[in-house]
């Protein structure tokens, strides 16, 4: 038997990276997923989103451990679009019992940098209340709902050298900070009918929003065109451990914890997969 044996997941930025991480880990594990992305880009970014062959991947990789999935494309930001592939999945499958929030994207030097912003903080702060949203309703007791945070969003980030210069890297710690707060305040609420919400918080993690020009640009503001090789050595200052960063996968194990009866009374957690950067950042406090 599997950690999540007979579970059903939704999974939303399912296509590649920790989405897909996610995805595999727990159909792996025993659950059958419900899979969204929106496989195409966001003009504002200045790297390449998923493509539907991503998802098609996803979905073979997913297949291949013998489990169950539906994949459709669903913008998160579009409140309609998710909960009309959720119902359907709901349908073929009977119930919903994880949801994982995980879809977000990075507007460092997005353009124009005020719908950057937007973009942003409606992808990653207003798509996991969408997403949280339209899956309440098929929760029932024993459920786990998971979000997405950053490390970032636990930085003390007080002194700002250049106001105006970046909102839509700013927009991402906002977002993350923003999800981070929604999610201990739901988790309260929800915890009478004992359904569960956490949120996990990952460092650098080794995936295509991290290696990319406008990640490598904000490490390396020193040079106009930085290459991986470039950007790579100083991904170290986000963590205590000597490490660049982490792999998706490393992530996936916490998701699978947390959505797993292992972890039945662990709610309002904001936990830290950060490879000791937290510890860079602050003093012990309660």
């Amino acid at each position: 038997m599997g950690r999540v044996e007979g579970k059903v997941a939704f999974v939303t930025g399912a296509a590649r990276g920790q989405g897909r991480s996610h995805a595999v880990r727990l159909a792996e594990e025993g659950a059958d997923i419900i899979a969204v992305d929106i496989c195409r880009d966001v003009e504002t970014l200045g790297y390449a989103l998923s493509r539907p062959e991503d998802l098609e991947e996803t979905a073979r990789l997913v297949e291949k451990t013998g489990r169950r999935i539906i994949a459709e494309q669903a913008d998160v930001r579009d409140v309609g679009q998710l909960r009309a592939v959720l119902d359907r999945g709901v349908a073929e499958f009977g119930h919903l019992d994880i949801v994982i929030a995980q879809a977000g994207i990075a507007g460092m030097k997005g353009t124009p940098q005020w719908q950057a912003w937007s973009d942003v903080i409606d992808t990653n702060l207003i798509g996991v209340i969408n997403t949280i949203q339209v899956s309440l309703p098929h929760l029932t007791a024993g459920a786990s709902i998971i979000a997405t945070g950053s490390v970032a969003a636990l930085m003390d980030l007080a002194k700002v050298d250049q106001p105006g210069r970046d909102p839509g890297g700013v927009a991402y710690v906002v977002a993350k900070r923003g999800l981070s707060e929604y999610v201990h305040h739901l988790a309260l609420h929800i915890a009478p009918q004992q359904i569960r919400a956490n949120v996990i918080h990952p460092t650098n993690c080794d995936t295509p929003m991290l290696q990319s020009e406008p990640m490598y640009r904000s490490f390396r503001p020193d040079l106009e065109h930085p290459t991986r090789a470039d950007a790579e050595p100083a991904f170290g200052v986000q963590q205590a451990m000597p490490i660049p960063f982490v792999d998706a996968r490393d992530i996936s194990e916490a998701v699978l914890f947390l959505a797993s009866d292992q972890a039945r009374f662990i709610t309002g957690t904001q936990l830290r997969v950060d490879g000791g950067g937290y510890l860079k950042w602050h003093e012990y406090h309660i």
